[in-house]
């Protein structure tokens, strides 16, 4: 009988110890398996945060036209200083500068805000047939040049006798760039001939 007993004992044992083993290995199995899919939420919320954060900085605010003083007297500049021009052939009712022609003369796309001396009333939009929305003043839709490599530049001026800068009243400025530049470069001459005869 204490025989039977105790070989009852012996077994018992072995089999307590492996189920023991088995709930702690499904314990470890349950508890990576919880801790790989946290972890996969927190990647895909903190990728979600990214984006948000991406899409209201690429749309917090307008961009903005304003009045630059060049040689050719103020006309109308992006918020960067990019000089903005228009077209003479387009009309309210459409533009011939086809793909070729955006190629080199990209437009400023959007609703935008009018800085200090913008008359806010002249802005406006203007839908290209593709659908793209641009920016418009006094019904003029407005072009940067690809030429223009830096805020300031003019290089777009007079370019076959179409494309001009705007000034702050809404019309194309005719006045030849060299002939302004010229013009500038005298003034100062003038006025350094001044200064010298005053000492």
């Amino acid at each position: 009988m204490s025989a039977t007993s105790t070989l009852s004992v012996h077994s018992s044992r072995p089999r307590s110890r492996i189920r023991s083993r088995i709930r702690a290995a499904l314990a470890s199995v349950g508890l990576v398996a919880l801790l790989a899919f946290a972890g996969c939420g927190s990647d895909d919320e903190s990728a979600g945060t990214g984006d948000t954060a991406g899409t209201d900085d690429g749309g917090s605010g307008s961009p903005r036209v304003e009045l630059a003083d060049t040689p050719l007297g103020e006309i109308l500049v992006d918020g960067d200083g990019r000089t903005l021009y228009l077209f003479t052939p387009d009309t309210p009712e459409g533009s011939p500068c086809d793909a070729e022609c955006l190629a080199n003369w990209p437009p400023l796309e959007g609703d935008v805000e009018a800085g200090e001396g913008v008359d806010a009333e002249l802005l406006g939009t203007f839908e290209r047939d593709d659908g793209t929305v641009q920016a418009s003043y006094a019904d003029w839709p407005l072009y940067y040049f690809a030429g223009d490599e830096a805020s300031g530049d003019l290089n777009g001026q007079g370019v076959n006798d179409v494309w001009y800068v705007v000034d702050a009243e809404g019309n194309p400025v005719e006045t030849p760039l060299d002939e302004a530049t010229d013009s500038e470069n005298e003034t100062e001459d003038d006025s350094d001939d001044g200064r010298d005869s005053a000492y």
